[in-house]
């Protein structure tokens, strides 16, 4: 294909499709995949499979020959799993029990994400966005037409967070909702109950959405809370709320690729139909799969948890003893975010990485204002592969010093 034909094939679509960035994650990821041995830890997942009880419950289904068509909204059984997970982790919503007619199954958190940034946000449109953020959701406002408005957030001696006062300055007439995810991707940022209880304030104020992400909130390591602050704590089901979550990152299930939306009863009809236009419902046997995981996947979510703190201790002390490291210890999530001294081109750092040191992380470019002289690990995989990477960073990073004259 000639260039001018390229050109004219992008000239006759969408721009907001034509205009999707690339991701940066990806780039690093295909270079490390070309190269053999490279250290795994770009990518948000750990290296274990899927639980044998949860892979069972899917054999199960496909052995029974539930392979039709179902609900659009998910199984009830689904929905009523889900209803009896939030009871568990929150109490009660505002007061009362969970309301099945809140959840609604998706085709992964990225199909919910998607489907909430429709609801909400279109051409004309503005949706803010803290940053650093995963690039997938300003992506997912974006390709609905919408105008993201990043908000940096504000890193210091203790860590990263979010003013409220920068949150509010950036509302303007057109902005239809504020994407909130905490526990942070990838800064590891937790919102506390009284952050997000302002947060919320600022969104009944000016009348918007909140797009609550809260994937990473069984990761969290603060001192004698077993689950990270919510939304669910502070809001009413009568607020502008809508949460996006998955399997993927809790019971290792990011191939099944299944999720959840939940959002004000009212919106449920509506929320179907958007499934039926997008995905058209989720297989039978990932929902089987589901509920055996939100069931009877405590056991291997501890042990998960357990490790991502254990491996969590071993990056910050080997980045640590390393020196020209700037970091903050992560409060949640499963990541790294992190600087090296003297380094100002993220991007290049993390693939020269890759070919001399074989380790893969990913360049804070990646995720927006805010991020540009940081990188990110995640430490959820291997606690011995990240041992072995981390064994071979401090030297490299040491050479590369002193190749650049610094000592």
């Amino acid at each position: 294909m000639t260039l001018d034909v390229a050109a004219r094939f992008l000239d006759d679509i969408r721009p907001a499709a034509r205009n999707a960035p690339p991701s940066g994650i990806v780039e690093v990821h295909l270079e490390g995949l070309r190269r053999p041995g490279t250290a795994k830890l770009w990518v948000g997942e750990g290296n274990l499979p899927t639980p044998a009880n949860i892979r069972d419950a899917a054999v199960r289904s496909l052995m029974a020959g539930e392979t039709f068509y179902t609900h659009q909204a998910g199984l009830p059984e689904l929905r009523e799993a889900l209803c009896r997970y939030h009871d568990r982790l929150y109490g009660p919503f505002g007061g009362r029990p969970a309301d099945v007619d809140r959840f609604l199954v998706t085709a992964s958190g990225m199909h919910a994400i998607q489907m909430a940034a429709s609801l909400v946000a279109g051409s004309g449109d503005e949706v803010i966005v803290p940053t650093p953020a995963w690039p997938n959701a300003p992506a997912a406002a974006a390709l609905c037409g919408a105008a993201v408005r990043e908000v940096p957030m504000r890193f210091g001696p203790a860590g990263w967070d979010l003013d409220p006062d920068d949150l509010e300055a950036a509302i303007t007439p057109r902005t239809r909702a504020i994407f909130v995810n905490s526990p942070s991707n990838p800064s590891g940022w937790v919102a506390s109950r009284d952050r997000l209880a302002s947060i919320l304030g600022i969104a009944r104020r000016h009348g918007v959405w909140i797009v609550a992400d809260e994937v990473y909130g069984r990761f969290c390591y603060l001192d004698g809370q077993a689950v990270a602050p919510s939304f669910h704590e502070v809001a009413e089901p009568e607020d502008r709320l809508i949460f996006v979550n998955t399997f993927s990152k809790n019971w290792a299930m990011t191939g099944w690729r299944i999720g959840w939306i939940e959002v004000p009863a009212a919106l449920n009809a509506t929320v179907q139909n958007l499934v039926q236009y997008t995905s058209s419902g989720t297989a039978v046997f990932m929902q089987r799969a589901a509920v055996e995981a939100l069931d009877n996947g405590e056991d291997f979510l501890a042990f998960q948890i357990a490790r991502a703190r254990h491996n969590r201790a071993t990056v910050i002390a080997a980045l640590a003893a390393a020196g020209g490291v700037t970091l903050s210890p992560p409060d949640g999530a499963f990541y790294l975010f992190f600087s090296v001294e003297g380094e100002s081109d993220p991007r290049r750092l993390c693939l020269d990485m890759v070919r001399e040191a074989g380790v893969g992380i990913a360049p804070g470019t990646a995720f927006g204002r805010g991020g540009e002289r940081f990188m990110r690990l995640c430490f959820a995989g291997d606690p011995e592969e990240i041992t072995a990477a981390l064994g071979r960073l401090p030297a490299w990073l040491a050479a590369r010093r002193r190749a650049a004259g610094g000592g």
